[in-house]
């Protein structure tokens, strides 16, 4: 009867997070939908400076530039920071700019205790004349409606900071394996419109790919210099303006911006590797029970039914309704996200094999750190503990409604 206890309380979770899940068909609200439509009629076109740190992505910032300069938003600039690439990203940047509607800058050498990313973005900040700042990854490709829908977003939904989950573009088989876990944990674990009214710091999230800040909330939480040596920048970002008392959301940007993060097995264990660990602030004992739980959770119904089937004596009829169940409300998760999120076709046949590979993965992200390994486009991966992003208060004016 333990087993079967068991099975009853695995279903009793996963039903939770089948309702977080539901909840998220509505809450995580799609850029471009009805409501927003509405507010766009009536926002005020602020003026926008969209703001592109480079590192070594000569395949990937012609697209993403050209997609910009495409917008039908009427008042914006686009900087791009060339931050020491070894490649043509420089060159590419600036043949762009000649035509006179990009600002390129040059990266000043990354001083210690930060991330060359946060460094970046930093600098493209100081740079910027927007009263809102975009920051966007260059591996990103946007819809012409792009910037007009996220403005009328932010403003709809009365926040100070906005960011997005994209449509993750996967070719490779190890990026249709893994990179799905990103929008299904942000869908399944992240019931959105009741995080934004609990408020609580620990509990925002964002996506790094698209972030849109009011200047003033930007301003608000010191910027980039508040979370300079994290790798998970998003997310600390995300929770200071919390701490900052101020608004936020996250919303479904499938059908307007498109990202393929990586482009290779290589890539894709070394880009969730930087980051897994990260998420945790680096605490080993959580870290290590969320991701034994996810292990089980997907694995342990399912064998349970294996064995069943070929008759394992110890396995009681009474705990199958359950292992099924459990099993079902889990590929369900998963399914509402693979089609929302147009996952590759078939994905959630094999869920499982995705969370046994990112489970390898947050493995050796834990290795990474303890041995001083980690690397992200040839620099080093030392980041402070995660809590310096939510220390201190920096003065700065607080904006949007309360």
């Amino acid at each position: 009867m333990l087993l079967v206890g068991h099975e009853a309380s695995l279903v009793v979770f996963l039903t939770i997070l089948v309702l977080f899940s539901a909840s998220n068909l509505l809450g995580l609200r799609r850029l471009g939908s009805r409501r927003h439509r509405a507010a766009r009629g009536a926002f005020d076109a602020l003026p926008i400076s969209v703001l592109v740190p480079a590192r070594n992505e000569e395949r990937n910032l012609a697209a993403c530039l050209e997609s910009l300069l495409s917008q039908d938003y009427p008042a914006f600039e686009v900087i791009v920071l060339d931050d020491g690439s070894a490649d043509r990203t420089a060159e590419i940047a600036r043949d762009i700019a000649a035509e006179g509607r990009v600002q390129v800058l040059t990266g000043a050498p990354l001083p210690s205790g930060w991330v060359g990313k946060n460094w970046a973005c930093h600098q493209l900040a100081a740079a910027a004349s927007g009263r809102l700042l975009v920051f966007v990854d260059a591996d990103t490709r946007h819809h012409p409606r792009t910037l007009s829908d996220a403005v009328a977003a932010l403003q709809g939904e009365g926040v100070d900071f906005l960011s997005v989950l994209s449509r993750q573009e996967a070719r490779t088989w190890a990026e249709r394996l893994v990179v799905p876990l990103v929008p299904w944990s942000q869908h399944t674990f992240f019931p959105i419109a009741l995080l934004r009214r609990l408020r609580r710091p620990a509990l925002a999230t964002a996506v790094g790919q698209f972030m849109l800040f009011r200047r003033e909330a930007y301003d608000a939480v010191g910027g980039y210099e508040r979370v300079r040596g994290s790798a998970v920048d998003d997310w600390d970002l995300a929770r200071a303006v919390v701490a900052e008392g101020l608004r936020w959301t996250l919303c479904d940007g499938a059908t307007r911006i498109t990202t393929r993060m990586y482009r290779s097995f290589g890539e894709t264990v070394n880009g969730f590797s930087k980051n897994l660990y990260a998420r945790f602030g680096y605490s080993l004992p959580g870290f290590a029970f969320v991701w034994t739980w996810l292990l089980w959770l997907t694995w342990q119904p399912p064998i349970l039914l294996v064995l069943y089937a070929l008759g394992v004596s110890w396995v009681p009829a009474a705990a199958v309704p359950y292992a099924a169940a459990a099993t079902g409300l889990m590929a369900a998760t998963w399914a509402v996200s693979d089609l929302r999120f147009r996952a590759a076709p078939g994905h959630t046949l094999v869920y499982p094999l995705t969370v046994l590979a990112v489970f390898a993965i947050a493995v050796r992200s834990v290795v990474w750190r303890a041995l001083g390994r980690g690397v992200w486009k040839d620099r080093p991966l030392e980041p402070p503990p995660r809590s310096r992003a939510l220390r201190g208060r920096p003065r700065g004016l607080r904006t949007g409604p309360r």
